[in-house]
């Protein structure tokens, strides 16, 4: 239901909120005192999507939270987007989510109606995830934002970090990429009707089709690709593998006319952010053209699952993946090689 609000309008994408990068946290979190529990499975030493807590021996806990501005002027749909990504995190753990509560930050200009569709679409995906909504905290803010904290379960012999991707493994990516491009395209009235319905059917898209299809399979390591982009979680898979990925960019599932925005220019703020963090440490080679190179930098909302697994193993996930009737572009992209020069090299 469109209630008549633009609320990208209300963003301050360019604020403090969206230039907060991985060398800042780094910085910032390297300097807090370490976890010492040992029941803590997986904390901040790489970077991982989520915490995880070890409860019995049958049963671990995931814990995350995420919140961000809106991307997308509907307010329902801005919710399910905010919820999806959130949700992302357990499912990139290989778990199932059991618990939410939702965390809002709203201007008191915008009104309980705008409010109200954005919980409701938020409260969809809960639901569709096979989870509980069960409150959560609200302040005042001249910026709306909103998101998810997140419980989930696993089994501890179950988890996927992601570290543990091995030489030989080929790297699957669960979703197309190009969200950042079309979404700067739409601000500037620029984005085609198809190129934006496409952008928000990803975005909206739960990452729980993907882990059901992967569960039954030996996953090396699993993360999801958010704001960092494809390269900053490929990176952040690399460095904690103590390995190199290859990503081949004639393989890669772009979302419609992403490539031709990048060409005219309409490219987000983080691209160039995630850029100045993580460009050293990846070896662009010649045929990668400017294009190209802000796609695999182009930071991702509610992105897809990045894999590292065996040829076979991804290969039937692609099949189950067609056969449940998924609704988006899967495919293998890469692979895992011993360390070279680069963590990362992209051709």
């Amino acid at each position: 239901m469109s209630v008549g609000v633009k609320l990208t309008e209300f963003s301050k994408s360019a604020g403090c909120a969206a230039k907060i990068g991985p060398g800042i946290l780094a910085e910032v979190v390297g300097r807090l005192p370490a976890a010492k529990d040992d029941r803590l499975m997986v904390g901040v030493e790489t970077a991982d999507d989520a915490a995880v807590y070890r409860v019995s021996d049958e049963v671990a806990l995931i814990q995350t939270v995420d919140f961000f501005p809106p991307m997308v002027d509907d307010p329902f749909t801005f919710g399910q987007i905010a919820a999806a990504n959130a949700l992302s995190d357990v499912y990139a753990m290989g778990g199932e989510p059991r618990l939410a509560l939702n965390v809002v930050a709203f201007p008191n200009c915008l009104g309980a109606e705008v409010l109200g569709e954005i919980l409701a679409g938020g409260a969809s995906k809960v639901k569709e995830a096979g989870a509980v909504l069960a409150g959560g905290h609200s302040i005042n803010d001249e910026e709306p934002k909103y998101g998810l904290c997140v419980s989930g379960f696993v089994k501890p012999d179950r988890i996927w970090k992601n570290g543990g991707a091995r030489t030989g493994d080929v790297l699957l990516l669960t979703k197309p990429l190009g969200v950042g491009l079309i979404n700067t395209a739409v601000k500037a009235g620029m984005a085609s009707e198809e190129a934006e319905r496409k952008a928000v059917e990803s975005m909206s898209c739960l990452n729980k089709m993907a882990m059901e299809a992967l569960r039954d399979v030996e996953v090396h390591s699993c993360t999801d690709v958010t704001g960092f982009g494809l390269t900053g979680h490929a990176l952040e898979t690399a460095r904690a593998s103590g390995k190199s990925l290859v990503i081949q960019t004639d393989k890669l599932e772009v979302l419609p006319d992403a490539l031709f925005y990048a060409s005219m220019g309409l490219v987000p703020e983080g691209t160039y952010r995630n850029k100045a963090f993580n460009k050293k440490d990846v070896r662009l080679e010649e045929q990668v053209d400017e294009t190209m190179e802000d796609l695999v930098f182009d930071p991702q909302t509610s992105g897809g699952l990045l894999v590292s697994l065996k040829r076979e193993d991804a290969e039937n996930v692609l099949v189950r993946l067609a056969e449940a009737g998924y609704p988006l572009k899967a495919g293998i992209v890469g692979a895992v090689t011993d360390l070279q020069d680069k963590y990362l090299i992209v051709r």
